[in-house]
């Protein structure tokens, strides 16, 4: 249950969790890096077009790292390319996401068995955190994967289970 899922009272107050607000917050306005290496790039941009509209999502494509909190990797990704993506993954701010759009980006894709340049998937050189299957996929598949991103947002805490537990034994001997 999200924090919009609750109706309000007629005082216009709303009760929530803090980790309800950080993911409604976050999970409300993901701004995407494309990091575009093939035909599943045309296929992101078919899905940033007014009939799939990505902004009722929250989701705003940047340019700049550093703006970024989702990066979508889409198309075949070469050793080359695999330094690149890795300071690209890492110049974004935390909390990031990675989504792995494709055949090519999820495991090498046609070029696996004699592509000597290829990276057998993504996953490889950064985390990934939702794989969108297809040779390209369809603009509905990544829609679908989004959706799943912001499922996963939604269900993350902001302090560890772990922490709260040690912080309430160290109140309790004191």
């Amino acid at each position: 249950m999200g924090l919009l899922d609750q109706k309000t009272g007629q005082g216009g107050v709303i009760v929530t969790k803090f980790d309800d607000l950080i993911n409604w917050a976050r999970l409300s306005s993901m701004w995407p890096l494309g990091f575009g290496l093939a035909c599943c790039a045309i296929e992101f941009m078919s899905t940033a077009t007014t009939p799939y509209d990505l902004d009722r999502f929250g989701v705003v494509p940047r340019a700049s790292p550093r703006q970024s909190d989702v990066m979508i990797v889409m198309g075949t990704v070469t050793f080359k390319m695999a330094d690149r993506l890795r300071r690209l993954y890492e110049q974004m701010p935390e909390p990031r996401y990675v989504i792995s759009m494709g055949s090519c980006s999820n495991c090498g894709g046609p070029y696996w068995q004699h592509g000597y340049h290829v990276v057998k998937g993504v996953d490889r050189i950064v985390p990934v955190d939702v794989y969108v299957p297809g040779c390209p996929p369809r603009p509905e598949a990544l829609i679908g994967g989004l959706l799943k991103l912001q499922e996963k947002i939604r269900q993350e805490t902001i302090v560890a289970p772990k922490a709260i537990e040690k912080f309430l034994e160290r109140e309790e001997t004191t």
